[in-house]
């Protein structure tokens, strides 16, 4: 009898891999989610809050402006409430990402204190809250909120002045002639910002210690940069819109004395010029700005909250003087004013990718006594 053969079939065994596959999948995203929250930590610095201190002194400026024309019309009070919502949304957001970076990189936020152009913006978050708590749509300022809400932003200024003005006369390294830069006008601004909301509230005695804390240290650092002196020579140029703060600061001198005095007198007239004819001197000079102009950083928004701190000046002035002139230069410079935010906001939005990017470091910017060390603060500060 022949033997029966039988075929050998091949039996091939696919194994669906599919659930292991999805469970690396899932691993590797929640272990690129630490890797991207790091990276943005690593990115942000305190310069960031030139952001915020734009939308809150924009939504200052249409509070204002809405109440000294008595407009009856919703449309303007909803921009002012969606804008004042929209400066809120921001400020929370970038002092919630500092503090994770206080967190989980404190090596670079003391860096970041350590750098003579990076400790003076230290303030800004404090400035921003001051300014959202004074145009703010909700609350008095006679309030109990208000007032509180007042010293847990005032407090951090003080306690920066204490440290940075202090070490400018007893520390041996440290002195003002080497460290003096346009970015020093920040913590200046700081100090006016809260004597202005102090008077907001009827508390002149401090308002006055706040307001006369700012303009000491304020001549004190014009005249230091007058001079031209070596601390100057070593401001990087890409933060060159930052010379802007050379008319922010009498501008907001001029409204914190505004509000101290209850009328736009002869001091705060004499301070709004000044701040106008410093303005006038920058705008003549566009090259100074050309070089830093070339691609997108976030220094770029240092443009827009001192033209707004000066439109504001033009607001009170046009209220005092009850002009013509006056009420070209507000409409002059509340359009300028608006303008430039606008701008702001669409090219932050189209430029997107560059935000949080870590930059090379501040090679350019350290200061004559410690061009050997580097400190690891962003290019963009």
């Amino acid at each position: 009898m022949e033997s029966l053969e039988i075929p050998k079939q091949e039996i091939h065994i696919k194994i669906d891999n599919s659930i292991s596959s999805n469970k690396e999948r899932k691993n590797d995203l929640a272990d690129a989610k630490p890797i991207v929250l790091m990276s943005i930590l690593r990115g942000l610095h305190a310069g960031y809050f030139r952001i915020s201190l734009s939308l809150c002194s924009q939504a200052l400026l249409w509070k204002i402006m809405i109440a000294m024309s008595h407009m009856h019309s919703k449309l303007p009070s909803m921009a002012f409430h969606l804008l004042w919502y929209l400066a809120l949304v921001t400020q929370v957001s970038l002092c919630f990402l500092y503090a994770l970076k206080c967190i989980f990189l404190p090596d670079m936020v003391k860096a970041e204190f350590l750098h003579y152009i990076g400790v003076n913006y230290l303030y800004a978050p404090s400035i921003s809250c001051l300014l959202l708590l004074q145009s703010a749509p909700m609350m008095e300022p006679n309030s109990v909120l208000y007032q509180t809400l007042f010293w847990v932003f005032a407090v951090p200024v003080l306690t920066l002045d204490t440290k940075l003005y202090g070490q400018w006369f007893t520390t041996e390294k440290r002195f003002l002639s080497m460290l003096a830069n346009p970015a020093s006008q920040v913590s200046v601004i700081a100090n006016l910002v809260a004597a202005r909301g102090a008077a907001e509230m009827g508390w002149k005695e401090c308002a006055l210690c706040m307001f006369s804390l700012g303009m000491v240290h304020y001549l004190v650092i014009f005249v230091t940069l007058y001079q031209r002196l070596p601390g100057g020579n070593n401001f990087p140029t890409k933060l060159r819109p930052i010379f802007f703060l050379f008319f922010a600061a009498p501008a907001m001198a001029s409204l914190a004395w505004n509000s101290i005095s209850g009328t736009f007198d002869a001091v705060a007239k004499m301070l709004f010029f000044l701040s106008l004819f410093i303005f006038m001197s920058l705008v003549c000079r566009p090259n100074l700005f050309k070089k830093s102009m070339k691609r997108f950083n976030v220094a770029w928004w240092a443009y827009s909250f001192p033209v707004t701190f000066l439109a504001l000046d033009t607001v009170q002035y046009a209220q005092e003087v009850k002009d013509p002139i006056g009420s070209g230069l507000m409409l002059i410079f509340s359009s300028i004013s608006v303008l430039i935010f606008l701008c702001m906001m669409v090219l932050t939005a189209a430029n997107s990718n560059r935000l949080l990017r870590r930059a090379p470091v501040l090679g350019s910017a350290t200061s004559p006594k410690d061009k050997q060390k580097s400190l690891p603060i962003n290019a963009a500060l």
